[in-house]
């Protein structure tokens, strides 16, 4: 009996020792198993990132501002000699469903400045989608980007401008880093048009040129007048993706 009574107090002592590495194996699990940047994230609550920022406009002191153009930028074939004659820092949210020909030649401009990201897989507008729709959207686009260019896309467009909290959550799970709106719009007639604020640009401005218009043909000559009034205005064009 005496002896019984004498193990307790080492059994109890060597579990008091146990207890605090067995807890920090628990902590260090989920980091082990977190899946790497550009990949989706399992749907479950442990683990998930973050919803990416909204951006319209980057808090910056430097005379920049942002190009970014969607599916319209494939449309005038004269673009491309533009930004490779310039090396002008554009950024090119792409859809899946425009991969034809000149998405290749929109590819080849990454050398001279050029950013490919991510304007979904079919162009659905996602507000409202269930959050299995979302993802297929954004995460499919993200799988073709890196398969056909190897592009690991982290700055998404919704189409239309249009989304959610399903939207924000779904894109982070498919590696997204930021939501990229716009301060300020080009439109078709070459006008410069403004979401909010003073009506004039600003450093820091991120400006879409023609968004989602289908059949922009004169997409050279509207951003040659764009480079213009932005270097009248003492601004230069920026990379988007040094600054977000």
């Amino acid at each position: 009996m005496r002896r019984g009574r004498s193990r307790r107090p080492a059994v109890a002592a060597l579990a008091a020792l146990l207890l605090p590495l067995a807890a920090c194996d628990r902590l260090a699990a989920p980091a082990e198993q977190a899946a790497a940047v550009g990949d989706p994230v399992q749907d479950s609550g442990r683990g998930r990132r973050p919803p990416p920022p909204v951006v319209d406009h980057v808090r910056t002191d430097e005379p920049v501002v942002f190009l970014t153009y969607d599916d319209s930028a494939e449309r005038d074939p004269a673009f491309p000699g533009l930004v490779r004659d310039r090396r002008l820092p554009v950024t090119l949210f792409l859809t899946g469903t425009v991969a034809g020909p000149a998405y290749g030649d929109l590819a080849r401009l990454r050398p001279f400045g050029a950013s490919l990201q991510n304007h979904t897989l079919d162009h659905r507008s996602l507000r409202g989608l269930p959050y299995a729709g979302q993802r297929a959207e954004i995460c499919g686009q993200q799988t073709k980007l890196r398969s056909r260019f190897g592009v690991r896309a982290h700055l998404f467009r919704p189409p239309h401008g249009t989304y959610d909290t399903t939207t924000l959550r779904a894109a982070a799970d498919c590696g997204i880093t930021a939501l990229v709106l716009w301060r300020a719009t080009l439109d078709t007639d070459g006008d410069l048009t403004y979401t909010r604020g003073e009506p004039r640009l600003h450093p820091g401005d991120i400006i879409a040129v023609d968004p989602d218009h289908p059949t922009a043909t004169n997409l050279t000559a509207h951003t040659e007048r764009l480079l213009e009034t932005i270097e009248e205005q003492g601004l230069s064009v920026g990379n988007l993706e040094d600054y977000v």
